[in-house]
């Protein structure tokens, strides 16, 4: 695994995972005494938001020590690594910002086509178990032209 994302890894826990985990043990011990009520409905809001943002840390945490073994299979790890990022992203953005019912993807290549589940292969059949798993939908269209996949996910809110 890159030295450098254990680093990272390691730092993230090590210094704003903590502190994190500090800020709201802080804010713990303020809604323990005696406040306003007022006060303490804006201290439990931002309790739940250090409790958010220590969650996020912790997934990254997790991302960055698992990521290297996933892309070793790729025969471009860094696009692969990259690609991840953006749709990671993206699902964070729609799933904090957008208030959407549901989540579409479309991707699609100019490669040879001929992309199908098949006997021993498991690839696009795990894609689509998760697919499912997520209540979601999915098309393949797989020509001599390219494959384009359409992905759809129902949010819960």
């Amino acid at each position: 695994m890159n030295n450098e994302r254990v680093t990272l890894a390691q730092e993230l826990h090590d210094g704003i995972a903590q502190d994190l985990v500090g800020l709201g043990f802080s804010i713990d011990a303020l809604l323990a005494g005696n406040l306003k009520i007022e006060s303490k409905e804006g201290l439990r809001a931002i309790r739940f938001t250090v409790s958010e943002l220590i969650e996020k840390v912790r997934r990254e945490i997790h991302t960055l020590r698992t990521d290297g073994e996933v892309l070793n299979a790729s025969s471009n790890t860094e696009i692969s690594y990259e690609l991840q990022r953006v749709f990671t992203e993206i699902i964070r953005n729609v799933e904090q910002h957008s208030f959407a019912s549901h989540l579409s993807i479309h991707i699609s290549d100019n490669g040879v086509g001929g992309a199908s589940t098949k006997t021993g292969s498991f690839g696009l059949l795990g894609i689509q178990e998760r697919v499912v798993k997520l209540n979601g939908d999915i098309e393949i269209d797989s020509t001599e032209a390219g494959t384009k996949i359409s992905i759809q996910i129902p949010l819960d809110k």
